[in-house]
């Protein structure tokens, strides 16, 4: 679970079953991290709403996420609120894969040059 979740709703009260949602859905997203990462990884979601013509409503759900080296920016726009929640997963999901394997990278090369540096010898 992601040590600071900050949930805030612009022009849109979050009720607790929406937070619960939220937490559940982006907290759990610190399995795709490295270990070192975990530790200092915090997310800001924010949950919008916004009136278009002819009375539609339109949700935006926007996800900062803050990890070591880098920032990690999410938005998604849908008619449903939890809609966007479940889409902004999945593209964190897919950033979030993309920033392991570029930073986990020298440390597996590390370990595969000492491997063979034993059978080696």
């Amino acid at each position: 679970m992601i040590g600071k979740l900050e949930i805030s709703g612009v022009h849109t009260n979050v009720d607790e079953k929406l937070r619960k949602y939220v937490s559940r859905k982006i907290g759990h997203l610190d399995k795709y991290l490295t270990r070192h990462a975990k530790a200092s990884a915090h997310a800001e979601v924010k949950l919008k709403e916004t009136k278009m013509k002819k009375d539609k409503n339109r949700y935006a759900c926007e996800v900062i996420m803050h990890v070591p080296q880098e920032v990690i920016r999410v938005e998604e726009c849908t008619v449903n609120l939890y809609a966007a929640v479940d889409i902004v997963e999945e593209k964190l999901k897919n950033q979030l894969k993309k920033y392991k394997a570029m930073h986990d990278a020298p440390k597996l090369h590390r370990r595969m040059l000492s491997r063979l540096k034993r059978q080696t010898v």
